[in-house]
């Protein structure tokens, strides 16, 4: 099983190489944000749970998005490993994460960032704006106020995963095939 948490700023393509790379590897895709909206969308337990944090405007409590991801994983048990995208964002949520595919017999197996420059990320996701309709890709500031809320948030877990040998910074600059297969060496590697 290869399992790797797929990081990188707004605008750095991660939504394309999970879609890639998912398909190449026959992996399982697990975006928080999906998991999030399917639950609350479908009013599981958890989903009704979560959502009545986020009409409080607080923050859902890590066990909850554990158990929505254990559950994402027990979905699929043929799966040949997992693309966590959008989790871990912090050091507590790492640990609990690497618990839990302790839990499975399985293990994290990288984090992979794509490292792109500002300056190209606010050009892309004004670009994107353009036909995304969706109001954080518009507005410039909200951009990289973004930006540097992922850098403020990714920082911690760059050093988490650097200490274990986990992590791996790749350039996100180029063609989509020239991106994916930097990507590729890493998880060609790794899957070894």
């Amino acid at each position: 099983m290869t399992n790797i948490i797929l990081f990188g700023p707004p605008g750095a393509g991660k939504g394309t190489q999970a879609d890639i790379l998912k398909e190449k590897y026959n992996l399982v895709h697990i975006s928080t944000g999906d998991v999030f909206r399917y639950n609350i969308k479908n009013q599981t337990e958890l989903g009704t749970l979560a959502k009545s944090y986020i009409d409080k405007g607080q923050l859902v409590p890590d066990e909850i998005t554990i158990d929505m991801l254990s559950n994402e994983v027990d979905k699929n048990p043929d799966a040949k490993g997992f693309i966590f995208d959008g989790f871990p964002r912090t050091e507590a949520q790492a640990e609990a994460l690497g618990h839990l595919m302790d839990d499975k017999d399985s293990q994290i197996d990288a984090m992979v960032a794509l490292e792109v420059d500002d300056e190209i990320l606010v050009k892309r996701l004004l670009e994107r704006g353009k036909t995304s309709g969706r109001p954080d890709d518009a507005d410039e500031n909200v951009i990289r106020n973004r930006i540097k809320v992922y850098y403020a948030e990714t920082a911690i877990l760059k050093n988490y995963y650097k200490k274990m040998d986990m992590y791996y910074g790749i350039d996100g600059v180029g063609s989509i095939e020239d991106i994916t297969e930097r990507l590729s060496q890493v998880i060609d590697k790794i899957g070894q």
